[in-house]
Parts: C-alpha cells; sequence; structure tokens
C-alpha cells in the first residue's frame, strides 16, 4: 500500500531534547526548589524508562522520601520544568538531529501528511517546533501530545488517536521514533515503525528494537542500518520509508 503519512515523535527523534534539554530544564527546578536531586546524564537515562515529566517526578520523590508526593508540589515542578525548557530552547542551543529537516522537506514535496505523536506537553513541543523546526512547522497537519491522552507511550493511545483522525488505513502509515517505549506504541497500534536511535537508545540491545522496520543510527548523510534493507544512497529518504511499508 501507498505511503500516505509519516508520524514523527518528537524528543531524541526530532532533536537530541532528552539529554541536552529536558533534563537539564528537570535539574534547574528541582535545584530552584531546593529539591536534593539532580540528574547526570546517565542517571537521566534510567528515569526515561518511566515516560511523561510528572510521572517521572512523581517516582523520582517516591524513590527519594519514601512517600507519594503531593500532586500540587508534583505540577509545581512541573510548570517550573517546562519553563526552563522552553527558555533553553529559545537560547537556540538545540538542533535537528542529522537528516531530520531534509526528510520532512522531502515528505512534504512528496504531498505526506506529517504529525506529530509525543509523550511530552503541548508547551514544550510549541517552543521546539517554533524555534528549532523553523519553516518547517508548517509541514505538520497536528500534533498529538502527553496533555491529550489518558496513558502515554509505551500504551498505543496516542498512536490510535492519531490513526483515527487521519482517518488513513494503518498500512499506508509510518511511525518515526527512537526508543523502545515508542516502538511499544506503535506496534500496539498496528503500525510500522523505523527507530533512529538517538543518545539514550543507541546502546540498548537487539532485543529491545525487535520488531521495527528498520534500525538506523540517523537519518541524515552517512546512515548506517542496524538492522532492515539497505539504504542505497546513504540517507534515509521517503522511497526508503515506502520500501519498508511494502516489505511489512
Amino acid at each position: 500500500m501507498p505511503l500516505q503519512a509519516l508520524l514523527w515523535d518528537v524528543d531524541g527523534t526530532l532533536a537530541e531534547t532528552e539529554r541536552d534539554g529536558h533534563r537539564l530544564a528537570f535539574n534547574r527546578a528541582f535545584a530552584e526548589a531546593g529539591v536534593d536531586i539532580h540528574w547526570d546524564a546517565h542517571a537521566y537515562g534510567q528515569w526515561l524508562a518511566i515516560s511523561g515529566g510528572r510521572e517521572r517526578i512523581s517516582a523520582q520523590l517516591r524513590a527519594l522520601e519514601g512517600v507519594n508526593p503531593e500532586p500540587a508540589r508534583v505540577e509545581a515542578l512541573q510548570a517550573a520544568k517546562q519553563a526552563h525548557y522552553c527558555a533553553l530552547v529559545e537560547t537556540g542551543e538545540l538542533r535537528l538531529r542529522p537528516g531530520v529537516a531534509s526528510l520532512i522537506a522531502e515528505a512534504q514535496g512528496a504531498g505526506l501528511v506529517q504529525v506529530i505523536v509525543t509523550t511530552s506537553g503541548r508547551g514544550a513541543v510549541a517552543a521546539l517546533v517554533d524555534h528549532v523546526l523553523g519553516p518547517l512547522h508548517d509541514a505538520f497537519a497536528f500534533w498529538i501530545c502527553g496533555d491529550d491522552v489518558q496513558c502515554k507511550k509505551p500504551d498505543p493511545e496516542a498512536y490510535r488517536m492519531a490513526t483515527e483522525r487521519l482517518g488513513m488505513h494503518p498500512d499506508s502509515l509510518l511511525v518515526i521514533e527512537d526508543s523502545p517505549q515508542g516502538l511499544a506504541a506503535s506496534l500496539g497500534a498496528g503500525l510500522s515503525c523505523l527507530l533512529t536511535l538517538s543518545h539514550y537508545s543507541r546502546d540498548l540491545p537487539a532485543a529491545a528494537l525487535a520488531g521495527a522496520s528498520a534500525v538506523v543510527d540517523q537519518l541524515g548523510p552517512g546512515t548506517t542500518i542496524l538492522s532492515g534493507p539497505p539504504c542505497q544512497v546513504g540517507q534515509i529518504t521517503v522511497s526508503y520509508l515506502q520500501g519498508l511499508l511494502q516489505r511489512a
């Protein structure tokens, strides 16, 4: 079936926002509130097994203090974190990962529908889209964010919601993700998935990535195919993505 739409994850997929954005913002929010938590790059990677900022804050406070934190406290920390994240994005320090811009532009030129499906809050997505995607923000028809769902990835709710809103056959859709949680969510919704490994997923065992239509180290020139069909032109293109659907 012809490829009709791309469903893009955000954090780790469009940009290395987890390590270089969200982690720093969490640490600044904790310090500002006098909370004795500081996530270095390695420690934060372990907490990424929990999807969602509020959920991550709650779990870390519970582990630190031995009791469930008050919801108002979690909300305050999450709000502070979001403000720090938006400020970080506005500095221009975050960049799209290699090949992301060219693939979005190529897909737009080919008439594919593109949407964002993420566990991040709408404010964080808006900051990234406005300051990092630039004119490419018009390439996306709509966003499904963490605010829109009851259950976050690896639950498939977000991808099911996007599929229903698109009104297209699932076999004509392809997800681009970077993590096992995102992969599980896409597969749970009956969608094919390309994994472009990020800082926090690149060292995972192959078993954690099972089920992906292909696994690559990046999307741009010099792409290494870790599993899946070979890429003749050395970077991920719409033609390559169409081939993944034909193999599914």
